[in-house]
């Protein structure tokens, strides 16, 4: 059985994400589909618009064999660690042929000549890094800038007409993908990387030209800035429409930062900069930054207003939704430091099957690596209590919610899509 792997976070499922999953299942030709999929907490700092047993279910009826969650720990990451940790799980569970991610290039090569010079950290590369850092600009922007002089100054073949710009090598995907590839290289992985180009709707893309392709971040912005379910229904397949619907109606989405407004100011105001500086992200005194801008708010002042006072050139929008997730959740730079991530994920949390996904399973259980986790007990790892109280703090977020909605990784057993419910596609 060929098994291709997706790292996903189907914030919602749209019909984009369809069409990658078809692809990849033609590109590979596999004959199982693992999605890693990040939990209630994501890459760019942002809480999910639904829960990740909402979104599992979205990816179970598309057609995914087995959903992994991608652990808080490196869900809300910068796109190294993030990839370093989805892929050490892909590799983990023993049985993952080959790795199929979206791009904006659609073009692996290049790709794959920068991570083969990226994987082992030159020391110039460093050094130019660090140069571009004291510069004053974004990490995304410096690491980008970074690379173009190094391949400029010592593989100038490699950046052609059409790669030689920040624009091409700071695009979201590309970025992501670079380090997919620096990540399967650096564990020595026998996964086949692939890549697929994005098609009509760029990743940041706040509206749609196409009548059934819309960015994710158009979607949501229909959802959460018009609250108009129907205007984002040409652009989801209507499994994600029907999931949504019930779990708006349920008071369960959609979820966003303003929901979190009182419990993140409060863990602001309960802190000292001394405090603040110990929790991951917390860096390069951003701490002191944060508390002066607090004493600014005004009555009524949003998390989004917030996030505007304190975003310089240096500390993104990105960069400041992670550092408050972290403040969120409490999460310390002892928990998430470079030597606890650099060792991948301890364990696979199963979140979902189908039911040739069981099949899959009992393979799993037979060649990963690390344990696999269907049910959660008393004893976790420490790592994995971490998500369990990232599910204690969004459900908090719902409009009204009980013990089992705050404690749901313990009585939730992994979604099953029964026999008949047969995979839906757009």
């Amino acid at each position: 059985m060929r098994t291709v792997g997706l790292i996903v976070e189907y914030n919602p499922l749209h019909n984009g994400h369809v069409y990658h999953y078809q692809q990849a299942r033609n590109i590979s030709g596999a004959d199982a589909v693992i999605a890693v999929m990040s939990g209630h907490f994501l890459q760019r700092g942002e809480p999910a618009l639904v829960n990740k047993w909402a979104r599992t279910e979205m990816a179970l009826r598309m057609g995914a064999d087995v959903v992994i969650e991608l652990p808080v720990a490196y869900s809300s990451q910068p796109a190294e660690w993030f990839a370093y940790g989805a892929v050490s799980a892909l590799q983990a569970s023993g049985v993952v042929d080959s790795l199929i991610f979206g791009s904006e290039s659609g073009d692996i090569q290049w790709l794959s000549r920068l991570a083969e010079l990226l994987a082992d950290e030159p020391e110039l590369f460093q050094q130019l890094l660090a140069q571009r850092l004291k510069q004053g600009v974004s990490y995304p922007a410096a690491y980008s800038q970074a690379i173009l002089d190094y391949a400029a100054s010592h593989h100038p073949d490699i950046l052609d007409d059409s790669l030689a710009s920040l624009e091409d090598m700071a695009k979201p995907n590309d970025t992501l993908g670079l380090h997919y590839l620096i990540a399967l290289r650096r564990m020595r992985s026998n996964i086949t990387p692939y890549t697929v180009a994005r098609t009509k709707a760029g990743y940041h893309d706040r509206d749609s030209s196409d009548p059934h392709i819309a960015s994710a971040t158009a979607i949501r912005r229909m959802l959460l800035e018009d609250g108009d379910l129907v205007a984002a229904s040409p652009f989801v397949p209507p499994y994600t429409m029907n999931i949504l619907r019930r779990e708006a109606e349920a008071g369960r989405a959609p979820i966003h930062w303003e929901l979190f407004k009182s419990q993140l100011f409060h863990s602001l105001f309960n802190r000292s900069a001394e405090e603040l500086s110990a929790l991951s992200e917390v860096t390069e005194g951003l701490e002191n930054r944060m508390l002066r801008m607090l004493a600014q708010m005004q009555a009524d002042w949003s998390v989004d207003q917030y996030i505007e006072l304190c975003k310089t050139k240096r500390y993104t929008r990105t960069k400041l939704q992670r550092t408050m997730t972290r403040i969120l959740l409490g999460h310390h730079q002892d928990i998430l430091s470079r030597d606890v991530l650099s060792r991948g994920v301890p364990y696979l949390r199963v979140l979902g099957f189908s039911r040739a996904g069981q099949a899959l399973l009992k393979r799993m259980r037979r060649a990963s690596t690390v344990p696999i986790i269907t049910n959660v007990g008393k004893n976790v790892h420490p790592l994995l209590a971490l998500d369990i109280r990232a599910t204690h703090v969004y459900a908090l977020a719902y409009r009204s919610y009980a013990s089992q909605d705050i404690l749901r990784d313990y009585y939730e057993p992994p979604i099953c899509l029964e026999a008949d419910e047969s995979p839906n596609l757009i």
